[in-house]
């Protein structure tokens, strides 16, 4: 019999070297190997359920994703209509902006016919009961258990039957067969396979909790995110009050679709209608201001567009934007110049999307531009006046999908006039809204600044 083989793989890359050494020979990391699972491929996997046979693609009876309600709607929205048994979903964000609260009051709420096993393997039971008792959450509806094994977990889950099992967090959870520590490549890897065949084999949902690293994304190999069947972050800083769930992938719904929450004392807070607080503008008309509409997910989002320009100290001028690509500013303003005539070569621009919002479509090309050129004249844009449209190197003014439901979104909270591509004309007058269908962008920054 062959003598078993030990392998080591690198904690920052998951890279596998048969010898160990003390520098990873992928990443560069020093002193990051540790030992992996042996190479003879003893291996404790769990298994559900029994093994199922092949089957022809005719064989097999498709049926629609039946969804269960989370009892929190803008989470029901983000995950695309509810949970989906046997789903896993994984929730990443920075520390304290808000994960484990949100999902504490959804295990802590009421649904009949299932219950949701909360798994902490950061804070003791009596921390759980603590923070569930100021959240305000039904303590005869929470079960708890306190836990890093995930074999325990999910027996535990098994046991008792749950519907849907959080686990808070998976870098703490560990595997005892694989020979590394909590929150290795291996380790994640090995404990988020089972947890996903104990989804699929026993169609419970599993919630896992993410942490992220200091770029912003979860930490861990890539791979994760890819193995679960939703990747949902926390966006804003921890320090608002305000808290945007978006998410960057789903397989049983829209793709980028966002949440907003507000925090509060007793917990997270649903906000019904977003564009309420992303534009909520002072009584003064100042320059360098422009309302667009965007798209995020299923449902129009009006946010407000902020451009400072001022004079640079020499030399080229400085671009800085937050909520907005740098590199799509710098394409904008070129444009600008181009086929508008409007030089920002030695201004400072700044450029800002209030409430925090980031802006992941071209839809507001056209108001951020109207926002420099209203700063740099000095003239502020009508309050009632909403903007929107790609813009082209050529100097084009393209539509982008939604045009009129962006429109109708718009005239429902009270705004009275429209500048849009022509592609995105309405075909159906909208009632109290005039809207200016532009072609070309010097025709829509004329449109923009009015009669």
């Amino acid at each position: 019999m062959a003598r078993p083989q030990t392998t080591y793989a690198c904690r920052e890359c998951g890279a596998a070297s048969l010898k160990w050494q003390g520098q990873c020979p992928s990443c560069g990391a020093w002193n990051s190997l540790e030992v992996a699972a042996r190479a003879d491929g003893a291996s404790a996997r769990v298994r559900a359920g029994a093994e199922v046979p092949a089957r022809p693609l005719a064989a097999v009876t498709p049926a629609g994703p039946e969804r269960r309600s989370t009892g929190i709607l803008e989470f029901d929205r983000v995950l695309g209509g509810g949970l989906v048994p046997g789903s896993v979903v994984l929730v990443g964000g920075a520390p304290g902006i808000g994960k484990s609260t949100l999902l504490l009051q959804f295990a802590g709420a009421a649904r009949e016919g299932w219950t949701t096993l909360y798994a902490s393997g950061e804070e003791s039971a009596e921390q759980v009961a603590l923070r569930g008792r100021r959240l305000g959450v039904d303590p005869a509806a929470t079960v708890v258990l306190a836990a890093t094994a995930v074999d325990e977990v999910i027996e535990a889950a098994r046991t008792m039957g749950a519907g849907c099992l959080v686990v808070d967090s998976i870098q703490t959870m560990y595997a005892e067969d694989v020979p590394s520590a909590p929150g290795s490549p291996n380790q994640l890897r090995e404990c988020a396979s089972r947890l996903i065949q104990y989804a699929k084999a026993s169609r419970t949902a599993v919630i896992l909790v993410g942490h992220v690293t200091k770029e912003g994304v979860i930490a861990g190999p890539r791979m994760l995110e890819h193995m679960v069947d939703a990747v949902l972050y926390f966006e804003d800083e921890a320090t608002s009050r305000f808290r945007l769930l978006r998410s960057v992938k789903n397989r049983f719904g829209a793709a980028h679709e966002l949440g907003v929450f507000a925090m509060a004392e007793d917990g997270l807070r649903e906000v019904r209608n977003p564009s309420a607080i992303f534009l909520s503008r002072g009584d003064d008309d100042v320059p360098g201001s422009a309302v667009t509409v965007l798209h995020q997910g299923t449902r129009p989002l009006l946010v407000e567009v902020q451009a400072l320009t001022d004079r640079g100290g020499g030399g080229p001028g400085r671009r800085l934007a937050v909520g907005v690509d740098q590199n799509r500013l710098a394409l904008l303003l070129a444009a600008l110049h181009r086929h508008a005539g409007v030089r920002t070569h030695e201004d400072d621009v700044f450029v800002n999307v209030v409430g925090g919002v980031r802006i992941v479509e071209t839809a507001a090309d056209l108001a951020l531009l109207a926002a420099v050129v209203s700063s740099g004249q000095g003239r502020p844009l009508d309050r009632g006046l909403v903007v929107f449209g790609e813009v082209g190197l050529g100097g084009e003014i393209r539509p982008v999908p939604y045009g009129e439901e962006r429109v109708r979104e718009a005239a429902k909270l009270g705004f009275r006039r429209a500048v849009v591509p022509k592609g995105n004309q309405p075909r159906r007058p909208v009632e109290g809204m005039e809207v200016l269908a532009a072609g070309r962008l010097a025709e829509a920054l004329r449109l923009v600044s009015g009669p």
